[in-house]
């Protein structure tokens, strides 16, 4: 089953946008709060159009999922009984309470993961806030943790060129369910830590 390649080839189209640096803006606000796709799959065709300029995309990313990542937290802290229909929805209800706890015991460090994997961001900004996480820790783990995710893609890109784009197309399925397993891993041994098994 695909579920990544529509979302890049999707993101591909976007890119192509006399308005593309807002396009990308946009969604990464978005992702953080509630969309499903992943800024970084039109950040790449983006540098690849411009790679002069692919750690300015980069940034541009970065600052909306910041922005996005404020409201998704907000939402978790005022508002989560109201989030929780949505959380349901996407299929995530069973692993926000686990996902909560690890926020609330080691939230910097889920954040530095999370911000890294394809699984949706927008999880761990609300759990963070649903847990009253402190800003500060939240703030640093979420901005390293996207942010070493986007200037990854825009630095690969960069020395890559069209190889890294072509390598990103063809395994993009491979490399996103490779991900979702790590961090389910990793969800599991910091709660296993945490429990003292």
């Amino acid at each position: 089953m695909k579920i990544f390649q529509p979302m890049y080839d999707r993101a591909i189209v976007w890119s192509k946008y006399r308005h593309a640096p807002w396009l990308l803006f946009g969604l990464s606000v978005a992702e953080a709060v509630f969309f499903p796709v992943m800024p970084e799959l039109m950040l790449a065709p983006m540098c690849l159009a411009q790679p002069k300029r692919g750690f300015w995309f980069a940034a541009i990313s970065l600052l909306g999922s910041i922005l996005g990542m404020c409201v998704g937290y907000a939402i978790g802290f005022y508002a989560i009984e109201w989030a929780m229909p949505f959380i349901a929805k996407m299929g995530y209800a069973a692993q926000f309470d686990s996902i909560k706890q690890q926020a609330a015991a080691n939230g910097f460090w889920l954040l530095l993961i999370a911000g890294f994997t394809p699984v949706p961001f927008k999880i761990f900004t609300l759990a963070s806030g649903a847990v009253g996480m402190p800003l500060l820790p939240f703030f640093a783990g979420a901005t390293i943790g996207r942010g070493k995710r986007v200037f990854l893609v825009a630095g690969a890109i960069r020395l890559g060129g069209e190889k890294a784009e072509a390598a990103l197309r063809k395994n993009i399925e491979p490399v996103g369910w490779a991900a979702l397993v790590l961090l389910v891993g990793v969800i599991a041994w910091l709660y296993l830590r945490s429990h003292g098994a």
